[in-house]
């Protein structure tokens, strides 16, 4: 398990100095990154064989929303592992210890310099550190869209700021978009993200926004189909 320990700042926080959803996500993808750090033959393997783990899907259970001053610790732990694709959970604990924001993922692990989807080493795999899978909502990975009733936006240009070191946009700047377009005031007890095509600077993304029976989904959608399919579950 790797964790790093945050706190609730002015930048992350709303008009009512609560944490946004989008900081929260931010937190849990930093945590995931750095957790590299904590498995010293993956880091090596990675740097030596040109290799990356892209996010392909996310759920989140919304516990508790924390407020401004309050002390986060974020933890992160993988509990599968494939050749392809690896899972973990990542979870956001208050100063006592309870969590506030549960998670499950799956990444794809790909070679960087072709952008394809590639096998890791047994070995690697063999030298992970893999831990119980946590307690939370695990909901289905895949997000089917309503075949009509969608709602077409104005599309919106991948900016500079949105772009990560993996020369695409990172993954909780799709949920910013995404949240722009809920209702003011929505209460979001749950979400699940699903990405398929990552979104490079410069290109338009055009939002598609779905009322379904549990609360919206919202495709952000590329030419040649979706880059990222939002759920929120209210």
């Amino acid at each position: 398990m790797y964790s790093l320990n945050y706190k609730v700042t002015t930048s992350t926080c709303d008009a009512d100095g609560r944490l946004k959803l989008f900081a929260a996500l931010q937190m849990m993808q930093d945590c995931s990154e750095m957790w590299i750090v904590s498995e010293p033959t993956v880091q090596r393997f990675f740097e030596e064989q040109h290799r990356a783990q892209l996010l392909a899907a996310r759920g989140v259970e919304i516990v508790r929303v924390p407020h401004f001053k309050e002390d986060l610790t974020v933890t992160t732990s993988v509990y599968d592992v494939m050749p392809k694709f690896g899972f973990r959970n990542t979870f956001i604990y208050d100063a006592q210890g309870l969590p506030c924001y549960k998670s499950w993922s799956m990444g794809a692990f790909i070679d960087r310099e072709t952008a394809t989807l590639k096998s890791i080493d047994q070995t690697v795999i063999d030298s992970l550190t893999i831990e119980p899978r946590l307690e939370m909502d695990y909901r289905e990975r895949r997000i089917i869209l309503p075949k009509d009733g969608g709602t077409a936006f104005e599309p919106v240009r991948v900016m500079r700021a949105d772009i990560d070191y993996n020369r695409h946009m990172n993954n909780p700047n799709y949920i910013r978009i995404a949240m722009e377009l809920l209702p003011e005031g929505l209460s979001i007890r749950a979400l699940r993200c699903e990405f398929r095509i990552a979104a490079k600077l410069g290109d338009l993304l055009t939002p598609v926004v779905y009322r379904v029976p549990d609360g919206f989904i919202v495709a952000l959608v590329l030419p040649q189909g979706p880059s990222a399919t939002v759920h929120f579950i209210n």
